[in-house]
């Protein structure tokens, strides 16, 4: 599983011109599934996301987490996070997550914040064709990758 967190003050997804989610200030997450991801690698990761100490405390250091500022989670699904573009130029995506996979565990996620953040978290829509709008704030962005969470 991968993610791409930014920072934003605000961020929003439309889909035919229909608002589906939308945040002030908090994370926009872009999550791309693979197929060899489990219910352990969607824990750890939807930890480290609430976790993510990246706004900023009193004297100006990244050391606040989402809780500690009333941040909100906008979370989209992005299969794309798993090209592969070692050959030609038109990308594979044979290592993300079919739907039939994808699709669980992309609701999971949502379930797993809702429940760690004690909010709602607002979201795009699965395999659609979205447009997101953000103000990257910082601009701050972090990728993680659960085949790290073993490396220390």
């Amino acid at each position: 599983m991968r993610a791409v967190i930014q920072r934003v003050s605000e961020a929003s997804c439309t889909v035919d011109n229909n608002v589906t989610g939308a945040i002030g200030i908090g994370f926009l997450v872009l999550l791309g599934i693979e197929d060899v991801d489990t219910d352990e690698d969607l824990q750890w990761l939807a930890q480290k996301i609430v976790g993510l100490r990246v706004f900023g405390d009193e004297n100006g250091l990244m050391n606040k987490a989402l809780a500690d500022i009333n941040g909100n989670i906008l979370l989209i699904s992005q299969f794309t996070l798993f090209a592969q573009t070692k050959k030609g130029n038109r990308p594979s995506f044979i290592k993300a997550a079919r739907p039939d996979k994808a699709i669980p565990m992309y609701e999971q996620m949502i379930k797993t914040l809702d429940g760690l953040l004690n909010k709602k978290i607002a979201t795009g829509i699965f395999g659609a064709d979205m447009k997101i709008n953000l103000l990257n704030d910082g601009p701050v962005t972090i990728i993680m990758d659960t085949k790290d969470k073993d490396n220390h």
